[in-house]
């Protein structure tokens, strides 16, 4: 990619219309986080999101992708490429503990469980950013050279048991194509940095996120008599630090960090019985596809080896989640002389790897793309005592949202004059 002309002009207008804007996103948000829903359900924020974009005119909406996903898309005024700006819509089975006027009361079922919802991730400000970015290009329609999609994505942290969706399935119903992206944009608000702050990273930043489980089948007896049986209780003790030597002793560490955890054990129901079966459950995080494929390997060897020895027998199940979350090294080269110039020199920086998943690692092995971080935790409250997303108790500085939507509205515009 060669160095740009940037459209410097631009940003005046840009900051002037987020100054305007700024309280409408802030409604927006809070009415969001207020009325949340879970993955493949956000009927009520896909409406909104969709009669906010045809009131702006000019944007070919397009309605019900990946279930409740939302496509805008804006032609500019002269011919160009097509930059696409990703945010994902979805709540969480949290129930709120923050103590706000906009505080989330939403009870639903999950799976067959009743429980609260909740934006505990900050997907409402994700969605918020999003609206004001489309008003503020809107606007500037006959100075765009090419187009811009908008791309609201729904079950970002998952559907529903025997669902699909997410980015696999927006990707699926052509969310890229028609007219074909040529780099996507996305953010993610994070209570790790002070509000005003934009951590990004070059290649892997977020890990895969794939889950299995062990089935032991042992024989049951009676707990007098451990002799007369196989007992899976204890060859599930030999897997568990059998699956913890795989990071420590099989992998090259030195390359990159990667996790296998095991997250949940069940196995008999009395004190004196010896029970015929154990099941086991866990995660595993890698950042390098090859070594996430070789971690599959080692569980369903090393489970099967040990249970064998035992005389029980196993059972592998692993099913392939989120890939790596990678940024496209000369496009996040390429981006950063714009989040310095928006964000402020000082207030760009790299930022550690994180071991949580992303699904918009998906649109990035479709086409060049960059996903970076936007601080959210007051500058009054220390980082320590910020709550992590996913938690009941994460909390938004509504001031970061301002900053991400002057950021996206610079990095499409300056994306396409640079392409055009």
């Amino acid at each position: 990619m060669n160095a740009p002309d940037r459209p410097f002009a631009y940003d005046a207008a840009i900051t002037a219309a987020a100054d305007r804007l700024e309280p409408r996103v802030l409604a927006w948000r809070r009415d969001l986080h207020e009325h949340p829903e879970l993955g493949n359900r956000e009927f009520r924020t896909s409406k909104l999101i969709a009669a906010h974009l045809r009131n702006l005119g000019g944007i070919e909406v397009r309605e019900k992708v990946a279930h409740t996903g939302v496509i805008g898309i804006l032609v500019g005024g002269r011919p160009g490429p097509v930059v696409a700006l990703r945010a994902d819509i979805d709540a969480l089975p949290v129930e709120e503990q923050v103590d706000v006027p906009f505080r989330s009361r939403a009870k639903t079922e999950w799976n067959g469980m009743q429980c609260g919802v909740m934006h505990a991730c900050g997907h409402d400000a994700h969605t918020a950013i999003l609206m004001g970015v489309a008003e503020i290009l809107a606007g500037m329609r006959e100075h765009i050279a090419g187009t811009v999609k908008f791309i609201f994505q729904p079950a970002e942290e998952g559907a529903p048991e025997g669902e699909e969706g997410g980015a696999q399935l927006m990707i699926k119903e052509a969310a890229l194509r028609d007219p074909d992206v040529g780099a996507i944009f996305g953010l993610h608000v994070t209570s790790n940095h002070h509000t005003g702050q934009v951590g990004y990273r070059v290649g892997p930043m977020m890990a895969s996120s794939d889950s299995w489980k062990v089935f032991l089948r042992g024989t049951q007896t009676h707990g007098a008599m451990p002799w007369r049986g196989v007992d899976p209780i204890v060859v599930s003790a030999q897997v568990i630090m059998g699956l913890q030597t795989i990071v420590s002793r099989r992998l090259d560490i030195a390359k990159e960090p990667s996790v296998v955890t095991v997250g949940a054990i069940h196995g008999g129901n009395r004190d004196n019985i010896i029970p015929d079966d154990v099941t086991m459950i866990g995660t595993i995080r890698a950042f390098d596809e090859a070594q996430r494929d070789e971690i599959h390997e080692h569980v369903k060897r090393i489970t099967e080896m040990i249970a064998a020895a035992g005389g029980a027998k196993a059972t592998v199940q692993i099913r392939r989640g989120y890939d790596v979350t990678v940024n496209h090294p000369q496009l996040t080269e390429w981006a950063l002389p714009t989040l310095r110039r928006i964000a402020g020199e000082s207030s760009v920086g790299v930022v550690d790897k994180v071991c949580g998943a992303e699904d918009f690692s998906f649109y990035q092995k479709a086409v060049p793309g960059l996903f970076y971080r936007l601080g959210c935790t007051p500058p009054a409250t220390a980082i320590r005592d910020s709550a992590p997303g996913h938690s009941p108790r994460f909390y938004l500085d509504e001031n970061c949202l301002k900053l991400g939507v002057k950021l996206q509205c610079a990095l499409a515009l300056d994306w396409l004059a640079a392409n055009s």
